[in-house]
């Protein structure tokens, strides 16, 4: 017995006032007047997104800033966020998935849903284009569809059906004129001479914008050559040669269209005839890191509170080993009986899914959870993650020793520091790594423990460096003697009975540092009668200055 096939079917979604009308919601309403985004492309100002009342004045998208306000004198602007509008373009994605499981997102404002076999919970495609429709306009949003069987006559059917084709054009029209001269065209608009206004296009009406199973090609056969999603030039080259709609590529002959205008002018078509296929490729979901508790009846007793922050712990950390993730930031939101909620956080020194090490950490937070009238529901959520890298041991034969030595070696010192910064602050714990600098005080720079790895590769110089270094303080010299023999400094006199040296250290020649700027100094190591031991320094011209002091 053979079993038919189900017809493939897809829907589009064209938003095409979606960053405009995302600042109008924001607004709540209180924008009342012509809107448009503006794009800033190197001088130029240009309109990116333009609202509904905005559209309706005549304005365009890709003008100029000055053009428009010379059209539309009530048009309040503001500069796009691309990265807002990307945000809400995910959210509109995920709010797409209660109508089908493949969305993804097509191009900057547009949706794409492959409906196979969805339909029929909402009733037939009609209804489900209903139901889409109306939860746009809850939403605030302005939308066109398009239904069929493949996303190119989707697409097609979204952005271009219910259009009128310009297909007479003469030098009178807007389009042909000149850029100057388009400014002062768009004042003459034929309303005003007694023509009618153009007619605001429905959403309801949505006949035009369904293509029936295996009716796609007939569908778009009407539409302009531009509905192929093809590049400006090629559609310019097409209209000189009188090639306005889809339908009449579909007589011309295949090999002289793809000389002619490339390869890619075939391959869009194909693709919107259902002859080439084309999948929708949904975005892969986020997994998201966070387990969840409820309880019959409130807890308040603190081995209770522990005892579900240990079955809340195991599955999260299970969860971020299939991942290979591990955390440095977790969430404990626990929710009590009188509909209020406490949060406590806690940093880690490095990024780890091992629930043994993570579990003292949080146990040191529990007490400072306020149950009140009992806890209903508690929460613990990977707030920051990262991936871990996979370790490969040297050989099967010392892979045991080597796991056993990094627990109970290399974790040690990340254990202490996630203890002592879940007291008082991960950034508050340091340590000092090396900087390849010969200059005395850039050898060193202090960073977070937590955020960075252990230090390597210490250089200890040839000649000793004093335990504390200091900035430049002169030494007091006396006439007619050394400075290696006697000298003063901090209101004593030092007598040296040996001296190392000397070490002499340029100044970086690349970078203007005021603190070098005497130029080079030549270091001794002296170690004085009095006990002391010092690390003097001598520039031109004869310029004693004392740096460091050793133990």
């Amino acid at each position: 017995m053979r079993v038919a096939m189900r017809s493939r079917r897809v829907l589009s979604i064209w938003f095409p006032h979606l960053g405009a009308e995302r600042v109008l919601r924001s607004h709540r309403g209180r924008i009342t007047q012509p809107f448009a985004c503006v794009r800033k492309t190197q001088s130029l100002l240009s309109l990116s997104s333009l609202s509904p009342l905005a559209a309706k004045e005549g304005l365009h998208i890709g003008q100029s800033v000055t053009d428009a306000r010379a059209i539309c004198t009530s048009l309040i602007t503001a500069s796009e966020n691309v990265p807002a509008d990307q945000a809400f373009m995910s959210a509109l994605q995920r709010w797409a998935g209660q109508f089908s499981p493949w969305v993804s997102i097509q191009g900057e404002t547009g949706l794409c849903l492959d409906i196979t076999g969805c339909a029929h919970l909402f009733g037939g495609e009609e209804p489900l284009v209903k139901s889409v429709i109306e939860q746009i306009e809850d939403l605030s949003l302005t939308a066109q569809i398009g239904l069929a069987d493949t996303v190119g006559a989707a697409w097609a059917l979204a952005r271009f059906a219910n259009q009128p084709l310009h297909s007479d054009r003469s030098g009178d029209a807007i389009e042909q004129e000149a850029r100057a001269t388009r400014a002062r065209a768009y004042k003459r608009r034929h309303w005003e001479r007694g023509g009618s206004r153009p007619a605001v296009q429905n959403l309801n009406d949505t006949v035009n914008r369904i293509a029936p199973p295996g009716g796609s090609a007939a569908a778009i056969a009407c539409l302009p050559v531009a509905a192929l999603r093809l590049s400006e030039a090629s559609v310019t080259g097409m209209a000189r040669l009188g090639l306005r709609r889809i339908s009449d590529l579909l007589d011309m002959p295949r090999a002289a269209l793809a000389r002619r205008f490339g390869a890619d002018v075939l391959t869009r078509l194909d693709q919107a005839i259902n002859v080439t296929p084309e999948p929708v490729s949904p975005l892969k979901p986020t997994p998201h890191f966070a387990t969840r508790l409820s309880f019959p009846d409130p807890i308040g007793l603190p081995e209770d509170i522990t005892a579900g922050m240990s079955r809340l712990l195991r599955p999260l950390c299970e969860k971020l080993k299939a991942h290979a993730m591990g955390c440095r930031k977790l969430q404990l939101t626990v929710l009590r009986s009188d509909s209020t909620y406490q949060m406590i956080e806690i940093g880690l020194a490095r990024t780890t899914n091992d629930a043994d090490r993570i579990f003292p950490l949080m146990t040191t937070h529990l007490p400072n959870i306020a149950p009140g009238f009992g806890i209903d529901i508690m929460r613990l959520q990977a707030s920051v993650v990262e991936p871990l890298s996979p370790v490969q041991h040297s050989g099967p034969l010392n892979a045991l020793a080597a796991a056993k030595t990094r627990r109970d070696g290399d974790t040690s010192e990340e254990d202490l520091i996630g203890r002592l910064g879940a007291r008082i602050g991960l950034e508050t714990i340091t340590q000092l790594h090396p900087v390849e600098s010969m200059i005395p005080e850039k050898t060193e720079s202090s960073r977070i423990s937590a955020y960075s790895d252990p230090p390597e590769g210490w250089q200890i110089p040839t000649l000793p460096r004093p335990l504390l270094i200091f900035r430049p303080e002169p030494l007091r010299l006396f006439k007619d003697v050394d400075p290696l023999t006697s000298f003063g400094w901090r209101r004593r006199t030092f007598k040296v009975s040996h001296a190392q040296g000397p070490e002499r250290i340029a100044p970086e020649w690349w970078l203007d540092d005021p603190n070098w700027r005497t130029g080079t100094r030549d270091y001794w190591k002296v170690t004085t009668k009095e006990g002391p031991s010092l690390w003097i320094f001598k520039t031109q011209p004869n310029t004693w200055s004392c740096q460091g002091l050793f133990g």
